[in-house]
């Protein structure tokens, strides 16, 4: 490792021993950086540099910001957080926003101060930040003024969560007004490559949150491997889509992705179905990315309209059904580019486009990472079997202070907790989640945690959580529940568990589907069998 700039050494310190990472590999020349980069420098202030200041970088309701107009905003933004707020290298920010032009500005300022960002959805509750801040030990955090209420609450039991600073607030209080003070450039700070610029958060089986680790040569290495090699993104394309910047499947897709082919990004706070494709007409985007069930929803519109402008869609966060593909195919002429990814890599490590589509395979692994399938015993299995999926490449899993590093991370493999096959030709085939993750329009949702939920309501005597299969999401999240004496299991009693959910975690996890039952399958040992009611469900389609 070359000699980090961070002052503040928490998260350094706190990585996993080195002999417990994944083997890195920078094969490609794509990958292969100096030993000092700040990632911010290479995506915004290297094209300004360039003459292409006055080129689009960012669109939304508000107008759009060329790259020295973003550029201007972001050094306001790194000088607020260093010399207003008195940040030093290495210090954690949290992010909370939904998708719009200041969260991208506050995630660029972070990294060119050389601070550490640890983005959120701006859905999460009280309880899932509280975890947030002290798993990452978040002394700073920058909130769009609307979602200030959750973390107002989990700043009351964080005593570390020292300042929040409020965007899209009134001029007279908010991180606007403290921006316009200043006017002059704020030179990036000299990070090494392997310097922490990320720490992101992903459910785990067992609902406790895990935090990623992933340094500013990462974020390059992402955006230089699947949008130059799969996408062929060029300074020509205007990327619009679903995902959150909060997700890394949306950082990269709609940020550091665009930025670093010159291109341009569009970011709105909503999306419906039918609001996506008047965006897309409306700012004339080339790219979307979202997920299956979001294409699936703007088919039967999109074939009812005509996109002039689009040419390509990326589709992630879960198996693309072929009836999805075939519906946005038909609807729109594009074959859509399927992949799969992991918060522990960071984004897409395999997948396929155009004439190399294989309708059901997710596709191959990407120039630049490698990938085969191993049998519970860590022995690689030929073609043809089903079996653990392992990953590596330039990218890979390191968790802050976390045990479970040695689960994910095994004889130098990234095990991404996925089943899949590989066929005689290298393509891979999904075949099914291996933990208790349920995997619904988009995200990642614990089973484990939407159980706790559950159980925190006075009628619940005991539940189990899984996904079931949908025609129209795919994969539910799906409850059975054993009440307590003198409750009764109807509609009424439904909704009303599916609202207490809403309003203890993430409106997203909430069980679409409950059944009631007077007993769950146990094994001897007692631990509820979730197999036997996956089967159950399964057997129903």
């Amino acid at each position: 490792m070359s000699v980090s700039a961070h002052h503040d050494t928490f998260v350094l310190d706190h990585m996993p021993p080195r002999d417990q990472w994944p083997d890195l590999i920078f094969t490609i020349p794509e990958v292969q950086y100096p030993d000092q980069l700040n990632c911010v420098t290479e995506l915004l202030d290297t094209w300004v540099s360039q003459g292409r200041g006055d080129a689009p970088a960012i669109f939304s309701t508000g107008g759009m910001l060329t790259y020295k107009q973003l550029q201007e905003r972001v050094d306001q933004v790194a000088h607020v957080l260093t010399a207003d707020l008195g940040l030093v290298p290495g210090n954690r920010v949290l992010l909370r926003s939904p998708n719009n032009p200041m969260l991208a500005i506050c995630w660029l300022a972070v990294g060119k101060a050389g601070l550490i960002a640890v983005p959120t959805m701006p859905l999460l509750r009280e309880k899932e930040l509280v975890e947030v801040i002290e798993k990452a030990q978040v002394g700073t955090a920058l909130c769009d003024k609307a979602f200030a209420a959750e973390l107002q609450s989990a700043q009351k039991r964080c005593p570390m969560l020292k300042q929040i600073m409020y965007f899209n607030d009134t001029p007279s209080t908010g991180l606007e007004e403290r921006m316009s003070i200043w006017r002059e450039p704020y030179d990036a700070v000299a990070t090494a490559a392997d310097d922490p610029a990320l720490v992101a958060f992903t459910s785990g089986s067992t609902g406790k949150p895990k935090a990623t680790i992933h340094f500013h040569r990462d974020i390059m290495a992402i955006s230089d491997c699947f949008p130059r090699s799969i996408v062929q993104l060029s300074a020509n394309d205007i990327c619009i889509g679903t995902p959150p910047l909060a997700f890394t499947f949306g950082l990269g897709a709609l940020l550091t992705f665009p930025l670093r082919v010159g291109g341009a990004t569009v970011l709105l706070e909503k999306f419906t179905p039918e609001s996506l494709l008047q965006a897309i007409k409306d700012y004339h985007a080339t790219v979307t990315w979202s997920t299956p069930l979001f294409y699936r929803q703007m088919a039967g519109i999109a074939s009812k309209q005509g996109l002039p402008t689009l040419q390509k869609s990326v589709s992630a966060g879960e198996a693309l059904p072929v009836s999805t593909r075939t519906l946005w195919r038909d609807a729109t002429g594009i074959e859509i580019i399927d992949g799969i990814g992991a918060t522990e890599m960071l984004h897409i490590f395999i997948a396929s486009a155009g004439a190399e589509v294989r309708p059901g395979a997710t596709g191959k692994v990407i120039p630049g990472y490698e990938a085969c399938i191993f049998d519970a015993n860590g022995h690689v299995l030929p073609a043809g079997a089903i079996g653990r999926l392992g990953v590596k490449g330039p990218t890979g899993c390191r968790y802050l202070d976390d045990e479970r590093q040695h689960a994910y991370v095994q004889n130098g493999w990234n095990l991404t907790g996925d089943v899949y096959l590989m066929d005689t030709d290298s393509y891979f085939w999904f075949q099914a989640r291996a933990d208790d993750i349920i995997l619904t329009a988009g995200y990642n949702v614990a089973g484990p945690e939407v159980e706790e939920a559950l159980l925190m309501y006075p009628a619940v005597a005991e539940c189990a959580v899984i996904g079931a299969p949908d025609e129209v999401r795919g994969t539910i999240v799906k409850a059975f529940i054993v009440l307590r004496d003198g409750y009764v299991g109807d509609d009424a009693m439904k909704r009303t568990l599916q609202d207490f959910v809403k309003q203890s975690i993430a409106p997203y996890k909430y069980p679409r589907a409950i059944e009631f039952c007077s007993a769950l399958p146990r094994a001897g040992t007692g631990k509820v069998q979730r197999y036997k009611l996956r089967q159950q469900e399964q057997g129903k389609v």
